[in-house]
């Protein structure tokens, strides 16, 4: 009898596992794609059958740079193309692994049957997907439930700049993902361990990446608190450009404004056109430094320079014309004076003596500051150039020196 027994059980067991070995050799990846699916409800977030307390769904955000270009002083923003991925648990998807698959890989007709977190980028300007030559977009889930959304976006995204310091400045541009319509009782964003990575060979025209700060920001709208993380990049920019293109040239034509000083105060013509050439030269150099800057209600560190430069090369025009009406009453003496030179200078003819012109040249040198008055105009005029060319590039010197000191000695990030 126990015989017996023993052999109906071998049979039942042998019989079932035939049954299930041809039952799993039927499974196919469509029909495991088929039980996610059929009763799965995408209007529903995952976790919506669960208590108040237990509902909230994690989802662990990563961002792949793969180029960031076109940073705008002018339009307060930047343009940024990244690999954008998600990661969360929706327990609905889960499946049992009888094909030995690691994951399955949705097709993008798939991607609309899936609940995804409503995450928008709260400083966007304007962004789209890549759709060449597919929609690049990838959607993986795991037998656990877990699913794996990865998508490529390029976009034009805000950025508030201080310019202060410009061109020596150290911007902050942010980059911050928000849920539009869960709060935080039904949905948590947060970072995954290493949040956002670069590619290695990205570069900047202008810039350099100092530094990435990924940061929490959860927004209070109305009284309720939604989801909100955020990225810091700092960009500290590269001057060399501005040293080379602006302020040496500046520097140069401020120079070239001080040769009228050693030229004589006669030189009415030479003097004249190097004068106003330094000036319209500096200005539209000052015009150019900022044609791509916006405009701002604040001074910027070029602005200052430029100005500077602009009034060096404008007083040394005004002390040309100064000298200039010194030089003029010289060479114009009164009708009296004239008359006076005129007899005195015949009276010694008739006598048989020449005529001795006084030299203000000789008796100017030796005078100083002290006999200004004493001075005859074409002195003065002679004077004032003497003391221009010592004046004027020691006050240069002294400007450059304070300026380049102020300007990396101070902190980069000047308070707003």
């Amino acid at each position: 009898m126990d015989i017996v027994v023993k052999l109906i059980l071998l049979t039942c067991f042998a019989l079932r596992a035939c049954c299930v070995e041809g039952t799993s050799s039927n499974i196919t990846m469509s029909t495991i794609l088929d039980e996610i699916f059929e009763n799965y409800d995408k209007k529903l977030p995952p976790k919506f059958d669960r208590e108040h307390s237990d509902r909230q769904v994690e989802v662990v955000v990563s961002i792949y740079v793969i180029s960031m270009y076109s940073i705008s002083e002018a339009n307060m923003d930047y343009s940024m193309s990244m690999h954008l991925r998600e990661r969360w648990v929706d327990e609905r998807l889960r499946y049992t692994d009888v094909l030995n698959l690691t994951r399955l890989e949705l097709d993008t007709s798939l991607f609309e049957k899936v609940w995804v977190p409503d995450m928008y980028i709260l400083n966007e300007k304007s962004s789209n997907y890549h759709e060449v030559t597919v929609l690049n977009k990838m959607m993986h889930v795991y037998p656990d439930g877990t699913v794996q959304l990865s998508a490529r976006v390029t976009g034009l995204f805000s950025c508030s700049m201080n310019l202060q310091k410009y061109p020596f400045d150290t911007q902050t541009c942010f980059l911050e993902l928000e849920s539009y319509g869960h709060s935080t009782e039904n949905m948590r964003f947060v970072w995954k361990a290493d949040a956002v990575s670069v590619a290695e060979d990205i570069k900047f025209p202008q810039f350099s990446l100092a530094e990435i700060k990924p940061y929490s920001c959860e927004k209070n709208y109305y009284g309720i608190l939604f989801p909100c993380i955020g990225v810091k990049f700092i960009l500290g920019r590269n001057y060399a450009y501005h040293i080379v293109q602006i302020y040496i040239p500046s520097i140069l034509i401020v120079i070239l404004s001080w040769v009228s000083f050693w030229l004589d105060c006669t030189s009415v013509p030479a003097r004249v056109s190097l004068s106003l050439l330094t000036v319209l030269t500096i200005t539209t150099q000052s015009s150019g430094a900022r044609a791509n800057l916006p405009r701002v209600s604040y001074i910027k560190a070029i602005d200052i320079y430029m100005a500077t430069c602009l009034a060096f090369v404008f007083l040394g025009l005004l002390e040309f014309a100064y000298v200039n009406v010194l030089t003029r009453k010289e060479t114009k003496p009164s009708k009296d004076a004239q008359r006076s030179q005129n007899t005195s200078v015949s009276s010694k003819q008739n006598n048989g003596q020449k005529p001795e012109l006084e030299d203000y040249t000789t008796k100017d040198n030796h005078c100083g500051l002290l006999c200004f008055r004493r001075l005859s105009n074409l002195g003065r005029a002679r004077l004032v150039d003497k003391i221009s060319r010592f004046v004027f590039p020691t006050t240069f010197f002294v400007f450059n020196l304070v300026y380049w000191l102020v300007y990396f000695i101070r902190d980069p990030q000047l308070e707003n």
